[in-house]
């Protein structure tokens, strides 16, 4: 009987379910699944006045507006329910586990297939919104406040919004979905760009070297000092994003005048909470080495962006 195996479907996907009176009475997703297969049937005999307002009923109740229209299929779990939205043409799977806030939506008006097709297992995160005709593949998994526009691999494991593919595609063993541990694939992206960047800067610095001009022996041993200086400085993280400082391209210039050292850092704006502690972690660092005596630190008034950080990259790199 669908209705056991429904409350069997509770207990299976959300350890808080005590008791069957509990799951019974008190749990809104159940509630606006059961309602959605009355107002379905109705739909279905084209008795649409009353599918909607067996629906409209359903949503103030529950919370969960799905329209009569949508088909879903067996073992559906919505885990809280409030503010699921399932638009008219969707199509949900077997053993699909929705939480509060998602949405399948459409993004045409045309009266033909708009909403996506979410196939068996998938799982989708508190807030995520699926938009458009596409379809999430088997066992994929979609995080919390993710908007995804394009199609899902199955298996795979989409974050961010836009939607973006975090892992490989593989089959997922399970419904858990730790959102602490979901990847970041901007983040991939950024690192491998600044390694890129950090490369491209060490060839230039050796082209400079090697160019045939007079050097002074003061100018040699500040050079060298300031290698010193910057080989040092990557001793130092960015808190926030967990990549040195020198990587990260928060130093603009380091100027040596003998004994004397000046760095020149540009970080997002002086009012930054980090600056006080990036600067004192900073003159630390160049104060111990040898060679170095006195140390300023100077915070330019320049905002610095990611944005024009892969700008200037992409400008360095070969075409």
């Amino acid at each position: 009987m669908r209705i056991r195996e429904d409350i069997k479907t509770v207990f299976a996907k959300d350890p808080a379910a005590r008791s069957l009176l509990e799951v019974v009475t008190c749990y809104p997703g159940l509630h606006a699944i059961w309602m959605h297969r009355i107002s379905h049937i109705l739909w279905r005999h084209r008795l649409f006045f009353l599918a909607r307002l067996t629906s409209h009923l359903g949503r103030f109740l529950t919370g969960v507006e799905i329209h009569p229209g949508a088909t879903i299929g067996r073992r559906f779990f919505i885990d809280h329910g409030m503010g699921v939205v399932i638009g008219e043409t969707a199509e949900v799977g077997d053993d699909v586990l929705m939480y509060m806030g998602a949405v399948l939506g459409g993004t045409s008006l045309e009266k033909r297939k708009r909403h996506p097709t979410i196939e068996d297992g998938v799982v989708i995160g508190s807030g995520a919104i699926v938009l458009g005709p596409i379809t999430v593949g088997k066992g994929a998994r979609i995080g919390a406040g993710s908007v995804v526009v394009r199609p899902v691999p199955a298996g795979a494991t989409v974050v961010g919004v836009p939607g973006r593919i975090a892992e490989p595609e593989c089959i997922s063993a399970g419904t858990d979905l730790d959102y602490g541990a979901l990847p970041d694939p901007m983040l991939r992206v950024v690192s491998r760009l600044l390694d890129r960047q950090n490369r491209f800067e060490e060839k230039i610095r050796l082209l400079e070297r090697s160019l045939p001009r007079p050097k002074s022996e003061k100018l040699k041993a500040d050079i060298a000092l300031e290698e010193v200086i910057r080989g040092a400085l990557k001793d130092v993280l960015d808190p926030e994003v967990g990549i040195d400082i020198v990587d990260l391209g928060l130093i603009k210039e380091i100027i040596v005048d003998g004994e004397r050292v000046e760095v020149d850092m540009v970080l997002t704006s002086q009012a930054c909470p980090l600056v006080d502690h990036l600067t004192e972690q900073v003159r630390r660092r160049v104060e111990g080495l040898p060679g170095v005596g006195a140390v300023e630190v100077k915070v330019l008034d320049e905002p610095w962006n990611w944005d024009r950080f892969i700008q200037q990259q992409s400008m360095h790199m070969p075409k």
